[in-house]
């Protein structure tokens, strides 16, 4: 396992499944290879230039030569940049859609444990990493190898002592800089950790920013974030501290060669065995050596980084999407539901559900009944299929509801929930929300109009174009859950889903969303749940769930005769 995180195998299978622009990286690559070439001329120019000077005799043609030279590798040196960057920013813009059509195709259970800004951070940041790498780091690793090589070899043959004299530091700076690369890697990887556990920390508090005010838990975050925020500082000190081993090292290690090489070639110069051109030229090859090595850490370090990042991409990339995305399409209206001894854990140690068995007839109201942590809100999820029984199964007339396709499935469903969960945007946007196709504004008024919610609409000066803020919060509680009925009616579902639906609203309100309710349920197949009885004394069946297990079935005056607890509820709450 160490050996496959160490390779470079994985970093470059998902690259090359991202799909590169091959033109573009070909051409980016071969004009970086031109501008290195180009500039490895310079220098024999400026010998000539050094070596033939004086006010009489200076060449025009020379200087013309030279000047052109300049521009020439300008010119190809900013294709071969765009080009390059074309290269990484279309590779890590494949990357995050591919990334990102997983995750939103990932099961329910993969967000239970998952912090959002954690997520987000792999998406964004994490692809960030690999992209510099691709896009920057590489062709700069590329064109500084190709100098490096062409340098040494032109020096050789200027003057092979010198030349020695110089490759002296290559082992003293290899000793020193891959201990400190090989550092530098497990601080970027703790970074990069802290990173995503900061932004899903800091996210979190900002979207419950009510709940935290409310809660006067101001210093509680404010020691959180200090928290969060020291724990990046000390990893980016880290940095830093390698950053100032390296620094110096290289710029020592540069100015004692620079130093030997001056010296040496003066007294050459001096013995007239140089020319004072070779000199020059040969301390600008030396640059040339000398500016790629110093980026060479850089590179290594962000191949590191990319590895890391590669890994968290790649365990995203290779979880199993949600099952059911094939299958068939099928109209479940005027079908039973049945319920075939369901169990359901969310791990081996704790059970939800219990074979839990049942039947529900088209255009039933089913309710589910009993102590809170009793399993129902888990076995709604089991029957939109965010999750799958651990044993059993469901079946829609004969067909188990997993051979239907999950798009299918869920069209047909209706879901509110006393959250009333709104997207950030317009009233409109969240009526035609997940549609194929937009609805007119005829049929956005009629929905509006069946859910008791148009009067209050009209009111809004933009009415449908009124925007609603994050998570609906520029509404009242009554009016997202007016506009989640009219949603349901929109959709024009087979099966009914409605979690506590009235539990957080005042009389007020909970009297016309009731009203709603009751409209929008007529002729559909209804699946309540209701901690308050009056809102299901009509049920055609009452299911009694108690830590995952039905202990009653029946009418309200079947259990109230036949069932303790419900009684004891009944008495509570309608007496």
């Amino acid at each position: 396992m160490d050996n496959q995180k160490n390779s470079l195998k994985p970093f470059l299978s998902l690259v090359f499944s991202i799909g590169i622009p091959k033109a573009a990286l070909t051409f980016g690559l071969i004009f970086s290879l031109i501008t290195t070439i180009v500039g490895l001329t310079i220098p024999m120019l400026t010998r000539e230039f050094v070596d033939g000077f004086s006010l009489s005799k200076i060449s025009t043609t020379l200087i013309i030569l030279i000047v052109a030279v300049f521009i020439l590798q300008a010119v190809i040196d900013g294709v071969s940049t765009y080009l390059l960057a074309y290269v990484g920013q279309k590779v890590v813009a494949n990357m995050r859609e591919k990334m990102w059509l997983k995750m939103i195709r990932l099961p329910v259970s993969y967000f239970d444990s998952q912090q959002s800004g954690e997520s987000v951070s792999r998406i964004v940041n994490d692809t960030g990493i690999v992209k510099d790498l691709i896009s920057q780091h590489f062709p700069n690793f590329i064109s500084g190898l190709i100098s490096i090589i062409g340098a040494v070899i032109i020096l050789f043959i200027m003057d092979w002592k010198m030349t020695l004299i110089m490759l002296i530091s290559v082992p003293i700076t290899v000793v020193i800089m891959v201990p400190l690369g090989t550092r530098m890697a497990k601080i970027s990887k703790g970074l990069q950790d802290e990173t995503a556990v900061f932004s899903g920390s800091i996210q979190q508090t900002i979207s419950e920013i009510r709940l935290m005010k409310s809660s006067n838990a101001e210093n509680l975050e404010e020691q959180k974030g200090k928290k969060g925020i020291n724990s990046l500082l000390r990893f980016g000190l880290k940095e830093a501290k390698i950053f100032a081993l390296i620094g110096p090292f290289m710029y020592t290690v540069v100015m004692f060669v620079i130093v030997m090489i001056i010296g040496y070639g003066g007294i050459r110069v001096a013995e007239g065995t140089m020319s004072t051109g070779s000199l020059v030229a040969f301390l600008l090859y030396l640059f040339q050596i000398i500016f790629p090595i110093t980026s060479f850490a850089m590179f290594f370090t962000e191949l590191q980084k990319a590895k890391g990042a590669t890994e968290r991409i790649i365990d995203i990339l290779e979880m199993t999407r949600e099952e059911g995305q094939e299958g068939i399409v099928m109209d479940i209206k005027n079908e039973p539901i049945k319920v075939k001894n369901v169990s359901y854990a969310y791990n081996e140690d704790e059970p939800v559900i219990h074979d839990v068995s049942f039947e529900a007839n088209p255009g039933e109201m089913i309710a589910f009944a009993g102590p809170s942590g009793g399993g129902k809100t888990t076995l709604f999820a089991i029957l939109e299929r965010y999750y799958l029984p651990t044993s059993g199964e469901i079946m829609v007339g004969e067909t188990p509801i997993n051979d239907i396709s999950l798009s299918s499935w869920r069209s047909q469903i209706g879901y509110v929930s006393q959250e009333s969960a709104m997207m950030a945007g317009t009233i409109r946007d969240n009526l035609c929300y997940g549609l194929s196709e937009e609805a007119s504004d005829e049929q956005l008024w009629e929905v509006a109009k069946m859910a008791y919610a148009e009067e209050f609409i009209r009111s809004f000066a933009n009415g449908l174009d009124t925007e609603v803020g994050e998570r609906g919060v520029k509404l009242s509680g009554g009016q997202r859950q007016r506009i989640a009925i009219a949603r349901a009616f929109l959709r024009d579902p087979k099966i009914l889903l409605m979690d506590e639906a009235t539990a957080s609203l005042d009389s007020q309100s909970e009297s016309v969303v009731q009203q709603a309710l009751s409209r929008l349920m007529k002729g559909r197949t209804t699946f309540v749940i209701a901690h308050r009885l009056s809102t299901i004394v009509d049920a055609d069946k009452i299911i009694f769930i108690e830590k995952g297990r039905i202990t009653g079935i029946g009418t309200h005056a079947q259990l109230t005769d036949s069932h303790d607890l419900y009684r004891k509820y009944a008495e509570q709450q309608l007496t």
